[in-house]
Order: structure tokens, then C-alpha cells, then sequence
């Protein structure tokens, strides 16, 4: 499930809320434009997850045509997506 803009939002208040009150951070630029930041970081991170489950899917595709009858999409699907992640250097 990819979070939409608002919970992406209220997960970075929460996060920057938690570090400020126990003093383990503080920005050297204005909160606002770090916490603009921290949101494009997260959204990001979640674009290129979707963007690696579309590849394996296709990959996934193309495995079933190739070999119909014989394919169980649900135990390929993890192998596949975890394989190609470590490849691309991509952190699940």
C-alpha cells in the first residue's frame, strides 16, 4: 500500500516531533523547507518501490508465458522483487 500525501505528512510531523522533543535534532535550516524535504525523500522511496513491483510483474509476465501451467505468481513474486532490489541497490 503506498501512502498517500497527507499520511507521508503526518508520519514526518510525527518523526520531527519525537526527535525535537527528546533534543536529538536541530535543523540548521528552517524546519519548513526540511520537512518539504523529508516528504519528497519518502515519496520518492515509495515511487521507486512501485516503479521495481511493475518491473517484477512484467518480469513475472513474461516468465508465465513462457512457461504456463507451471508458475505460482505469489511465492515468484518476493524471490523476484528481492533479487532485482539487491541488484539495483534499491532497500526494501
Amino acid at each position: 500500500m503506498r501512502p498517500n500525501e497527507k499520511l507521508i505528512q503526518r508520519m514526518v510531523q510525527y518523526v520531527f516531533k519525537e526527535l525535537k522533543g527528546q533534543g536529538v535534532v536541530t535543523f540548521k535550516e528552517k524546519e519548513e523547507t526540511v520537512f518539504r524535504r523529508a516528504c519528497e525523500l519518502i515519496t520518492k522511496e515509495y515511487r521507486t518501490e512501485s516503479d521495481l513491483d511493475n518491473e517484477v510483474n512484467r518480469m513475472m509476465d513474461d516468465l508465465e508465458r513462457q512457461n504456463p501451467g507451471q508458475f505460482q505468481r505469489f511465492k515468484m513474486f518476493p524471490l523476484l522483487k528481492r533479487k532485482l532490489a539487491k541488484e539495483k541497490g534499491i532497500v526494501l
